[in-house]
């Protein structure tokens, strides 16, 4: 029982953010050297404001635009366990499947119709068309995409329970790192010239330059 209370206790301090310790903690952007907070005297009102996700980002190759509110972007974040984006799609456009390891996200659709769902570890598709006022529920750490099925340009809201959820796409992970190609040859059934092929397109499907 002992044993099992600990790693309970474990799981839960590894796989969520810490408990602040204190009110807040602005993280310090703008130094050399790594102070993890803000000094309390110097912090304002501002340090908790955000401008930005009342206007449209720029738009990548699959049609979606992101405004990303986490802690790289809003010092003020940090400790609170919270983040969010804006994500707007030209109709047709998706969020290639990817993943956030580090936090269960909410998804609330603002504007249009959307195909949402996510892959559970048994391989099981949990999807649905959803529009304005609906919310969708993915669960940390899985596969997940959306695609705007409706005429016009769409957009969603999405919520996560960790400053800095992470984000990772299939095609980055195995075409866009130093993974070796006999690896990928053996796991996808591919050539070495056809990874190449496909590893060298400069797609911009996840907001990178």
């Amino acid at each position: 029982m002992v044993r099992i209370l600990f790693a309970g206790l474990f799981i839960g301090l590894v796989f969520s953010d810490p408990s602040p310790v204190q009110d807040y903690c602005v993280a310090v952007t703008d130094s050399e050297t790594y102070i993890p907070c803000k000094n309390s005297s110097l912090v304002t009102i501002e340090d908790f404001m955000f401008y930005g996700l009342n206007a449209t980002a720029e738009f990548n190759d699959a049609g979606q635009a992101i405004v990303s509110v986490n802690v790289n972007t809003f010092p003020g974040l940090r400790t609170q366990g919270v983040s969010l984006a804006r994500a707007d799609y030209k109709a047709g456009g998706v969020a290639v499947p990817h993943v956030h390891p580090r936090a269960t996200e909410v998804v609330w659709v603002l504007e249009g119709t959307f195909l949402s769902g996510f892959i559970d570890s048994e391989d099981r598709v949990f999807s649905k068309v959803i529009q304005k006022g609906d919310v969708i529920l993915i669960p940390r750490g899985l596969v997940h995409f959306h695609k705007n099925v409706g005429d016009v340009q769409g957009t969603i809201l999405g919520f996560y329970n960790s400053e800095n959820a992470g984000r990772s796409t299939f095609r980055d992970t195995i075409f866009g790192c130093e993974l070796k190609e006999e690896v990928s040859e053996k796991d996808l059934g591919l050539r070495a010239e056809d990874i190449s092929k496909v590893g060298g397109r400069k797609l911009n499907l996840c907001g990178k330059g």
